[in-house]
């Protein structure tokens, strides 16, 4: 009988695989880890792999890929531009997204634990504070830790819709513009007091208004915290300052942007906190310290502003008369204190000071000893 022949072998000597090994290996992992490898794409990465098969588009549903919220975004052809004016078709197709995301957030059911947003509050218009407070209401957001929120302008603006800017807006248009951005953003305050308790990162502008540091005063979980300008009319009282530290059992660090109103020239301000390691006013303006306590604080960051101020000679020394050093203040409430303006203290900084100690001093107190030009 002839021989059979015997079935040609692949090429290169290898064997076709079996049908269960096409599968690609990644669907063989716990489900977990599926998400835990996918959360590393960017947002629009992960829209694309939903289209590669059922199994991704199932996985790209989940609430636990959408962790963050991020509304400051400008585009390719807008970034590093800080309150860019734009055209009404650019600003509408950027609304356009704005809304998009929000709804794409929604349906996924994110669980946030970022937020990130630049708009104007006082917008009648846009009413971008109905927008976030929806978006809260309808993502899981009870474990949201980072809050990044700029309430007073939107990050894009048309040329021509921006709200109060004729002619004939003057300054009481401007106090009434204020105002509806406060009551808005105390609004939206509120709704992530509640919904978001466990915040420990939160950068923020602040009215440092008493509704506004009652509300503040409820993220006990507070870590990092950084508390930006907002008018410069509007002042900040140096009880309430007080109570907001002691209000903060976790605070780690604080950044604080205060500008001193002149109304209130000569007043000094107390700073108490068990857990405080970090302090930077270094943007703020005329803010001067006549007491710290601070037991765990190991760095500080200050810089004495030039006002542009004309006083006569009696009345500049009268206000700085009231004002004790700033090394005499810190020698006091800062037993651990080791850095001052970016720079190492020497360990006996305490007993007995040194030249480079003095040259920090020079631009960062307001004493008549470290006098210079900043009120004149």
């Amino acid at each position: 009988m002839p021989q059979r022949k015997k079935a040609l072998a692949p090429a290169g000597g290898r064997r076709r695989p079996r049908a269960e090994e096409d599968i690609f290996p990644f669907n063989s992992l716990p489900v977990e880890c599926q998400l835990h490898v996918l959360a590393f794409l960017p947002e629009v990465d992960k829209c694309g792999a939903a289209l590669v098969c059922a199994s991704w588009s199932r996985l790209m549903r989940s609430g636990k890929l959408w962790r963050v919220a991020d509304f400051s975004r400008r585009g390719a052809s807008h970034a590093g531009q800080e309150g860019l004016l734009v055209s009404n078709r650019e600003f509408e197709r950027w609304k356009a997204w704005v809304n998009h995301y929000a709804h794409h957030l929604v349906s996924r059911g994110a669980s946030l634990l970022t937020l990130r947003a630049c708009f104007d509050l006082g917008d009648r218009y846009n009413k971008w504070g109905e927008l976030l407070s929806h978006l809260l209401d309808s993502v899981h957001c009870r474990d949201l830790s980072h809050l990044d929120l700029n309430w007073t302008f939107t990050l894009l603006e048309p040329l021509d819709l921006r709200p109060h800017s004729g002619p004939g807006a003057g300054p009481h248009q401007e106090s009434i513009t204020k105002m509806d951005q406060v009551d808005n953003f105390q609004v939206l305050f509120a709704k992530v007091a509640h919904s978001c308790p466990r915040v420990t990162k939160m950068r923020l502008h602040f009215d440092w208004s008493e509704t506004s540091v009652s509300l503040l005063s409820q993220f006990r979980h507070l870590r990092v915290l950084e508390l930006k300008y907002f008018w410069v009319f509007k002042g900040v009282n140096p009880g309430t300052l007080q109570t907001l530290t002691h209000a903060l059992p976790s605070l780690r660090s604080l950044t604080l942007h205060v500008l001193v109103p002149l109304r209130n020239l000569g007043v000094s301000y107390t700073l108490e906190s068990d857990s405080l390691e970090f302090l930077d006013v270094s943007q703020s303006r005329g803010l001067v310290f006549s007491r710290l306590r601070l037991p765990a604080l190991r760095e500080l960051r200050a810089k004495k502003a030039v006002r542009g101020i004309t006083l006569d000679r009696r009345t500049r020394l009268r206000i700085q008369s009231r004002w004790p050093c700033l090394y005499q203040v810190l020698r006091d409430g800062a037993p651990k204190l080791q850095a001052l303006n970016n720079e190492r203290l020497l360990p006996g900084w305490r007993e007995q000071g040194y030249r480079e100690l003095t040259a920090i001093l020079q631009q960062a107190c307001y004493c008549l000893q470290h006098l210079d030009s900043w009120l004149w």
